[in-house]
């Protein structure tokens, strides 16, 4: 069996609830995923995720976007500053679960093809932060009949874009609202980027 100490590790960042963060911190313990999350970080403060994280026994920080602002620094810095306070945990992943900022190559540079993104949609559809939504007006629209859930890699600052590791598409059925919707989107996300992590970690190790 491999020892705690030698698994790949994963930074987690979140912004929200954390209902993803909680699928990987219990497929890790489950053994479904074979990684260790070293650290847990949040832009919000009363982000749910971080009592996830402590409930589970993970460090936790908080980065908050706006004491920068207020100094007049730019989000260059802000990701500049992140990196380095994740520096300090060398996580072999960053898995960006409900992580609401948009990176700039400030933080980019230092995680080449290691960054993970999850969203609430098929590649080239409804990219940004209103992705169910947006999902559910199309097909009232009679432009769509299903949306889906992607995992893929962030290279650039592009928004929702880049290679795509995983998906799975979602159905959108008559009488949907956004919370009956989203409920199916979010169970999906969870068995997806949990699968997808476990590809990966498995991988890299294999690549060692």
């Amino acid at each position: 069996m491999t020892s705690s100490a030698h698994l790949p590790t994963l930074a987690v960042l979140i912004s929200g609830s954390g209902s993803n963060l909680q699928a990987i911190i219990d497929a890790v313990d489950s053994g479904r995923l074979a990684a260790r999350i070293a650290v847990v970080a949040s832009n919000r403060k009363a982000a749910y995720g971080l009592e996830r994280a402590e409930a589970a026994g993970i460090p936790t920080r908080y980065h908050p976007l706006k004491p920068y602002r207020d100094a007049g620094k730019d989000r260059n810095q802000y990701d500049a500053d992140l990196a380095a306070l994740l520096a300090e945990y060398a996580p072999d992943w960053v898995v960006l679960a409900g992580w609401m900022h948009i990176f700039s190559h400030a933080f980019l540079q230092h995680y080449p093809n290691r960054i993970v993104n999850l969203h609430p949609a098929l590649p080239g559809q409804f990219p940004g932060a209103h992705a169910i939504d947006d999902a559910l007006a199309a097909f009232q629209r009679g432009e769509v009949d299903h949306t889906g859930v992607m995992v893929h890699l962030v290279p650039d600052e592009r928004v929702d874009e880049g290679p795509v590791l995983a998906t799975r598409a979602v159905p959108i059925l008559p009488g949907d609202t956004h919370d009956t919707l989203a409920a199916r989107i979010h169970a999906t996300e969870h068995d997806l980027l949990v699968e997808t992590l476990s590809q990966l970690v498995r991988s890299s190790v294999s690549k060692e």
